[in-house]
């Protein structure tokens, strides 16, 4: 569950509203022109960089000038219902560029998956609706818009929301793929099995299914080629992962063989599933992150029981434990839901305890928003009032910033090994950077400290979202 936030600076990288995902060559020539958004979770900025990739070979071009593109797609989330009407508005501000010779409009992704034939009867101006698993015929469809509407048929449109369980894009490469950067995504799994009840991802990517360890490393090989540092595999349920008799302890010790790649990130794991043997993993390969984002959602037994969770607080305090144990070092952030249906204030409360207790880096917090098609939405009354929601949600940002505070200052005078991403954005003079376990760190710039470098730093101060250090 996540609201829109920006993608390279979340715990939990999610897209921006209007972020042009993908970094595919730019206009050259008479090349036809791609403008694409993408709205959602770090899933649907691997999908818009794929689908970047999969355009350019199709003879396109990314462009950001969306008034000199032939082919508008906007990659959008269903997690919740902000999201959708957000693209509806976006969507029918788009619409005008439509008035040119050819221009195509489409909605890609969950929502389009998830609302089906009510995008269109909603917005008629959108031409193409395309779920996760359609954009292998992305560039058909278009041509088949294209020519109806040359014929006279000016509400031509297509929809393809159909779920495939063999789909996982093998073979096809990301656009940022083709001109280098700092991290780079690999999607290794696809789909989710768990139905959570409060989720509507299971109905808007369809059933678990393993990218073949072969296309991981063929992906991971063609990013450390490009010079990329780091690499993230995403899955929805992303340490459920298995093709064959591959697990994914022996597919991140495969990733981590991959000459040129530095740092190795997954997200996000499922407690459940979370096996000693991905544990023992992490701990032995330096290249693997000490950063784990592991979802908990509530602390309240009761409440996971009617969010179909699968596990109890205990069970997921114990995993906390095994990590630590492990690990030391390592920085664990979470998810939390409050106000799901029918949470009381005693099952509210052991939310705050859970937070005093584990300790979280950070945590990502929200409210419970039903979504169309879930078991919540057809078996459980959303009944708990807007203003306690808003209210449960305000203490727990308040109590966790006040424990993000405490251990960035606990991280004062500590050396840490970070990787440069890029200027700062308040600050041309200083440079973002990250350490192994996913903490940002403001650095003075120097000419040496290029992105992609590697460096030690010494923590100086803190604020309750960044810590500043300087090399040494």
């Amino acid at each position: 569950m996540s609201e829109l936030v920006q993608l390279r600076r979340s715990g939990r990288p999610e897209a921006q509203p209007g972020d042009q995902a993908g970094a595919a060559p730019q206009a050259t020539g008479g090349a036809r022109l791609a403008y694409v958004e993408t709205y959602g979770c770090q899933m649907n900025v691997a999908d818009s960089d794929m689908v970047l990739g999969l355009l350019h070979r199709d003879g396109y071009a990314r462009t950001d000038d969306v008034a000199r593109a032939d082919l508008i797609l906007i990659n959008t989330c269903a997690v919740r219902e902000k999201a959708e009407e957000r693209v509806f508005q976006r969507a029918s501000m788009l619409a005008e560029h439509r008035q040119r010779p050819g221009v195509v409009l489409g909605i890609t992704g969950c929502m389009a998956e998830h609302l089906k034939d009510k995008v269109r009867a909603r917005a008629p101006y959108v031409d193409l609706v395309i779920g996760p698993d359609g954009y292998r015929r992305l560039t058909d469809h278009v041509r088949d818009v294209r020519a109806a509407r040359g014929a006279g048929d000016l509400r031509a449109g297509v929809e393809d929301t159909t779920l495939d369980r063999h789909e996982t894009y093998e073979g096809l490469d990301p656009a940022r793929q083709m001109s280098g950067g700092i991290t780079g995504n690999i999607t290794i799994q696809r789909g989710c099995d768990k139905f959570c009840t409060f989720c509507v991802v299971p109905y808007t990517r369809g059933r678990e299914r393993g990218t073949p360890p072969r296309e991981v490393l063929r992906q991971a090989r063609a990013l450390a080629a490009a010079g990329y540092k780091e690499v993230q595999l995403l899955g929805q349920t992303v340490n459920s992962y298995r093709y064959e008799d591959v697990s994914f302890a022996d597919l991140l010790s495969a990733v981590a063989t991959v000459e040129g790649i530095e740092r190795i990130r997954f997200t996000s794991p499922y407690p459940l599933d979370f096996s000693d043997d991905v544990i023992r993993v992490m701990a032995a390969t330096p290249k693997i992150c000490k950063h784990v984002h592991l979802p908990l959602q509530t602390a309240s037994d009761s409440v996971l029981g009617r969010m179909r969770r699968g596990y109890d607080y205990a069970q997921y305090r114990a995993l906390v434990q095994a990590l630590r144990a492990a690990m030391p070092d390592i920085a664990i952030t979470t998810d939390i839901l409050v106000g799901f249906c029918g949470e009381t204030e005693d099952e509210f409360r052991p939310i705050l305890d859970a937070l005093d207790e584990l300790q979280f880096d950070g945590a990502f917090m929200f409210v419970y928003s039903e979504r169309e098609g879930t078991t919540a939405a057809r078996k459980l009354p959303d009944d708990v009032p807007v203003e306690v929601k808003q209210r449960r949600l305000a203490e727990i940002i308040e109590r966790q910033k006040r424990i993000t505070t405490e251990i960035y200052r606990s991280q004062i005078g500590k050396r840490a090994r970070v990787l440069v991403e890029g200027p700062s954005k308040r600050n041309a003079q200083e440079l973002f950077t990250r350490t192994d376990g996913f903490r940002p760190v403001i650095i003075p710039a120097a000419p040496e400290l290029t992105p992609g470098t590697l460096l030690d730093v010494v923590i100086e101060r803190t604020t309750a979202a960044t810590m500043f250090g300087r090399a040494g």
